[in-house]
């Protein structure tokens, strides 16, 4: 385990993406200045909340087909956030219980939080490395001390890739993860867009970089697509992630939503 023995000061006075995000998907770790900056982005664009569950299924519905039809066992779960309802080794494991999963990120409070995501049922393994996105050898290296490289993966990079917000870096740290990976493994992914809500959306952007924390960039699905580039991207492509084989319904395809990603093998 990958886990500093020093406990890391939190500053709850100073909004958080992690904790905003917990907001939004109902959880309790979060304090005033999280529920204040994610309110006022919740009052220009009401659907907000909505995004942050419809990513939430694209996860569940993506590593549940993972684990099943496509026998991936191992999954490295890279800026994981909080733990919330149906995190990765929950959805896997409930699926294949002797997965194995590593999860990625560089929050204080989620590493607060480490011992709240390991645990993993008898069969399978969790872990947790405390590493930024932008070092993908350290990640790549910590997470071989849990994961075997000679064996398919699952790369999770959910909503994570949209704070690199140069195009040329964030592509190449998606590529060296992508090329550290086995044949057969899987990169599931999705980033923020302003497809949907056009102007609203950038408008959201700009009081979230003014909120105090990372600043991230929206990217058009084509540029998501780029991050797919040597992979063989699964039916139905890059999609708004509500719409990544949703559950069949009577009112018929769900409402887009300003995040798109895809599913995509490794040869």
């Amino acid at each position: 385990m990958d886990i500093h023995a020093e406990q890391p000061e939190i500053n709850t006075e100073v909004p958080h993406v992690a904790r905003i995000w917990n907001y939004w998907l109902g959880g309790k770790d979060n304090y005033e200045a999280d529920r204040a900056v994610g309110d006022q982005i919740t009052q220009m664009l009401p659907t907000v909340p909505v995004l942050a569950r419809a990513s939430r299924q694209l996860l569940v519905r993506a590593v549940t087909y993972l684990a099943g039809e496509a026998g991936v066992r191992q999954f490295l779960d890279v800026g994981t956030g909080l733990p919330t309802e149906n995190n990765t080794h929950e959805v896997a494991q409930a699926v294949a219980p002797d997965a194995r999963i590593v999860y990625v990120d560089h929050d204080p409070l989620v590493l607060l939080h480490a011992q709240a995501l390991l645990t993993s049922t008898p069969e399978g393994t969790c872990d947790y490395v405390h590493a930024d996105l932008r070092e993908p050898e350290r990640i790549l290296e910590a997470a071989a001390r849990t994961l075997d490289f000679s064996e398919p993966i699952a790369l999770l990079l959910m909503g994570i890739v949209e704070f690199i917000t140069d195009d040329e870096e964030a592509y190449g740290i998606v590529r060296r993860l992508v090329d550290g990976l086995p044949s057969g493994s899987h990169l599931v992914m999705y980033d923020g867009t302003n497809v949907v809500h056009g102007a609203e959306s950038d408008r959201i952007v700009e009081v979230w970089n003014a909120s105090g924390n990372a600043p991230l960039v929206l990217r058009t699905p084509e540029q998501i697509g780029r991050f797919f580039d040597g992979l063989e991207i699964l039916e139905p492509g890059v999609v708004s992630v509500s719409r990544w084989r949703p559950e069949p319904s009577e009112l018929g395809e769900p409402e887009e939503v300003d995040g798109f990603g895809a599913v995509g093998r490794k040869p």
